[in-house]
């Protein structure tokens, strides 16, 4: 794959061994990795680069995962974001999926729910990128 194609994933989370462990999953299946520590960190990433994708603990020091979730749904609403958390209640996981979260998961995780999430987040880049083409004004219609 180019790198035009890598998928650049942010991992927000305040473990350093669970963004280690994430970060070599997600490289070993192609993926380009930021990391953030915690909430404040992300949306500073978020507003500096493109992403493809957001892993998002929900418990985290100084920002937490669901106030960084409802500034990132304003400030890059197209920027899919992942839930992670080991404190999942359905409460909560109902809150950030109507908040705009695409999914869930509860750690720890597998690495097939890591190549599921991988795998999703390809199609909704292709889809955005699909739409974009579409959207995009040509000669002939400006």
């Amino acid at each position: 794959m180019d790198e035009q194609g890598k998928l650049r994933i942010l991992i927000t989370d305040d473990s350093r061994l669970l963004r280690k462990k994430l970060r070599e999953e997600l490289e070993r299946l192609g993926c380009e990795v930021s990391e953030a520590v915690n909430g404040k960190e992300a949306i500073t990433l978020v507003l500096e680069q493109e992403l493809d994708g957001i892993i998002l603990d929900i418990v985290m020091p100084v920002v937490g995962g669901i106030e960084a979730l409802s500034f990132i749904r304003e400030v890059a609403p197209d920027v899919p974001v992942v839930m992670l958390s080991s404190m999942g209640t359905p409460q909560k996981l109902i809150h950030c999926l109507k908040m705009g979260a695409i999914d869930f998961i509860h750690k720890p995780y597998t690495r097939e729910q890591i190549i599921h999430t991988v795998e999703r987040l390809k199609r909704l880049k292709f889809k955005r990128q699909q739409k974009s083409t579409v959207a995009e004004p040509t000669e002939g219609n400006i």
